[in-house]
């Protein structure tokens, strides 16, 4: 029995003699069913390697020195965007993150004088794939996507969404290492370097232990335990025991006894200083110390990251703060320029720092006593 090696080597020999083959065709010439030639080639696709067509391969758009073709299918205008131009955009939610992202994109589009048509989604593979193809259904010349990325389904959806004929900007989002090649624009926010801020911050007042404490509903959460991990190896500092730690989000079904053990252990391996996503869990978990004696910032720092009602907790918390508005004015910027611009516009990956904004929730000095 032929290995995968083999075949990928026939197929692309295939490829590079007739530059486009059809799928039957290489069912024909391998010997093997369709779904094993579709894996194949949907692995040669995702390492760079070729290009997936309809019914077919083609040699890679790179490897064949050949500009990208606009993929919008539009005839790229040499002005503004033509009014009434459609964009539509896809949120995993309209509540608390989102709504400055919502909103810096529907003014960029409004001001080009097109119109933002905004689909809410549920962070599930499925129903953002549904709600794109309704709005493919609307008429939309390109798209806004924050899409799930997890597992294989969000692998799936990212190729998907690759596929499609109108052009694509990812939201927060980034395709997985295992799709190094996937030609999406995106506007990220650099997470990882907004933990690392809030850990020097801390270590500037003299804290050699810094906590990371993250919510298990969070998207956000690898990218701020890299960073936070970098910073905490970069710097020489313990992580501790109870250095990492997930909790449930603020006000769900035993959320008060976990963040209670929380502080029990933060306690017991002398862990004076935390970072916690997001202001939710920050809130509740000020909360919980306050219950119990542990002064925030007098025995406790905290840092939250989001920075949504940070402001108004009590005391005010120190907080890290996504450029979010800006984010979605820059996402509905590269969208735009999609449609505007020639066809050989490279892909942009373009990434938003954070800011620190200090209040009074970090002031502890590293040597204050802890109360219990």
């Amino acid at each position: 029995m032929m290995l995968a090696a083999e075949r990928h080597e026939i197929i692309l020999a295939e490829v590079r003699r007739h530059g486009t083959v059809r799928l039957a065709d290489l069912v024909e010439r391998l010997g093997v069913s369709a779904v094993t030639v579709r894996r194949d080639v949907t692995e040669l696709a995702d390492r760079g390697l070729l290009d997936r067509v309809h019914g077919g391969v083609t040699l890679s758009r790179v490897r064949a020195g050949q500009p990208e073709p606009h993929r919008s299918g539009l005839r790229p205008a040499s002005g503004p965007v033509a009014p009434g131009a459609v964009v539509g955009m896809v949120a995993p939610s309209v509540e608390y993150y989102w709504p400055p992202v919502i909103r810096g994109a529907q003014t960029t589009v409004a001001a080009a004088g097109g119109r933002l048509v905004l689909r809410a989604s549920s962070y599930d593979p499925a129903e953002d794939r549904r709600q794109v193809a309704n709005l493919l259904e609307r008429g939309v010349q390109t798209l806004l996507v924050a899409p799930s990325t997890e597992g294989r389904a969000g692998r799936e959806l990212l190729r998907w969404l690759g596929s499609l004929t109108v052009p694509v900007v990812l939201v927060e989002r980034l395709p997985p290492p295992d799709l190094p090649t996937l030609g999406l624009d995106a506007a990220t926010t650099a997470h990882a370097l907004g933990a690392g801020l809030a850990v020097r911050h801390l270590v500037s007042l003299g804290h050699r232990r810094v906590g990371l404490v993250t919510s298990r509903s969070s998207p956000t959460s690898h990218a701020l335990r890299r960073g936070w991990r970098e910073a905490i190896e970069s710097l020489g500092l313990e992580a501790g025991g109870s250095g990492d730690t997930d909790v449930p989000p603020y006000g769900s079904a035993g959320w008060a006894e976990s963040y209670d053990d929380l502080l029990s252990r933060l306690c017991r391996d002398g862990v004076r200083a935390l970072l916690v996503h997001s202001d939710r869990e920050a809130i509740g978990l000020v909360e919980r110390a306050r219950d119990r004696g542990v002064a925030v910032p007098g025995n406790l720092a905290v840092v939250t990251y989001d920075d949504e009602v940070a402001a108004a907790s009590d005391p005010p918390l120190t907080a890290v703060c996504p450029q979010k508005h800006r984010l979605g004015v820059l996402a509905a910027e590269l969208a735009l320029a999609r449609v505007t611009d020639a066809g050989d516009r490279p892909v942009h990956r373009v990434q938003l720092w954070p800011t620190l904004v200090v209040r009074e929730s970090c002031g502890a000095l590293a040597t204050a006593p802890a109360g219990e």
